[in-house]
């Protein structure tokens, strides 16, 4: 039916309205990500929210991306990101004083659900972060703590500011939310898009892998999963040192593999502040891969702080992959396959 559903737009010229509309969509929305960083996030039930020393994030998909970045910039945190069903297989005396919380942007989430429910029916402390849908309802329904993040309407990748500032104020870290804020004049999504406009010329028919030193994990990752939803191309991603232990032999070609690394370029986001060693480890990486024809190309984290730089960086990968998808004729909004397989799941 949706194959029909599209053959008739197409016939009709609908369907270039449709991806049309949904650009301009996308486009306001990574326009508009600073202005995230205004927002004033309230702890609802505020008498059930605790301090913690120890944090289970536990998310899927978009919901768990500002996780991963607070554990980049503040690795003494004590956070620790679960993305599946139910709670992580620990011992009960760490889940006893951890405090669980469950992001869902959507809010119906079943792996999200599910882990709010078990967190629930043993007696843990739990708190929720979403929009709406059915986790603010259990939320309420259960009086415990939870953050109701603005619905725009937008995506969950592109709602990392949103995110990002409501996990900060769940966690009682005031400090966070205070740099943060600042960001809301120091992103600049013009200068962002003009840069991604070359970075998509290059990627042109290729497939990208991004790389990065470990403690920039996250940002890696959200490039790869930014190319892959809102550009639809596969994109892979891995991090130094340990990719100089494996995956870079797989790209030592000869004639008869060099077909197969034919399709790859890769991306190499280097920051200021790695360790000189991983900083040397991405020099002589580049010039092998150049030595064998391999294209490279080096992207640098910018800015005055080490969030400023991430997010710079992540705004950037927002536009490549906007830019990405327009190229490509696709959508850069909707998730069309992944919202098939929910459905085939049941």
């Amino acid at each position: 039916m949706l194959r029909l559903w599209l053959a008739l737009q197409r016939q009709d010229g609908w369907l270039c309205i449709f991806l049309k509309e949904a650009s301009g969509f996308m486009e306001e929305a990574i326009r508009d990500f600073p202005k995230q960083f205004g927002w004033k996030p309230k702890i609802e039930n505020e008498s059930r929210w605790r301090q913690s020393q120890k944090y289970i994030l536990c998310g899927m998909g978009g919901s768990h991306l500002a996780g991963d970045i607070f554990q980049s910039v503040y690795p003494d945190s004590n956070l620790s990101v679960y993305q599946d069903y139910g709670l992580p297989i620990w011992q009960k005396v760490v889940l006893d004083n951890a405090f669980v919380i469950a992001s869902s942007y959507t809010g119906n989430t079943e792996e999200t659900l599910s882990t709010f429910q078990e967190a629930i029916q043993k007696g843990y402390s739990a708190a929720v972060l979403s929009t709406g849908g059915d986790l603010i309802e259990m939320a309420k329904k259960e009086g415990v703590s939870y953050i109701q993040m603005p619905n725009k309407g937008i995506q969950p990748r592109v709602a990392l500011g949103f995110s990002f500032l409501a996990l900060a104020k769940m966690m009682g870290r005031e400090d966070v939310l205070k740099e943060a804020w600042s960001l809301t004049t120091r992103l600049n999504p013009d200068a962002s898009r003009k840069s991604a406009q070359e970075i998509v010329k290059r990627l042109e028919g290729k497939v990208p892998v991004i790389y990065s030193s470990n403690r920039n994990r996250a940002v890696a990752y959200n490039w790869k999963i930014k190319f892959n939803e809102t550009g639809k191309i596969p994109t892979f991603s891995n991090v130094f040192p340990e990719l100089n232990h494996n995956e870079m032999n797989g790209f030592d070609i000869t004639d008869s593999t060099k077909e197969l690394a034919r399709p790859f370029f890769f991306i190499f986001l280097r920051d200021a502040e790695d360790h000189p060693r991983i900083r040397k480890r991405m020099e002589v990486l580049e010039r092998q891969f150049h030595d064998r024809g391999l294209p490279v190309m080096a992207i640098d984290l910018e800015g005055n702080s080490r969030l400023e730089r991430i997010f710079s960086s992540l705004l950037l990968a927002d536009w490549t992959a906007f830019g990405i998808a327009k190229h490509y004729g696709r959508d850069p909004e909707q998730v069309p396959m992944i919202e098939e397989f929910k459905k085939l799941i049941g």
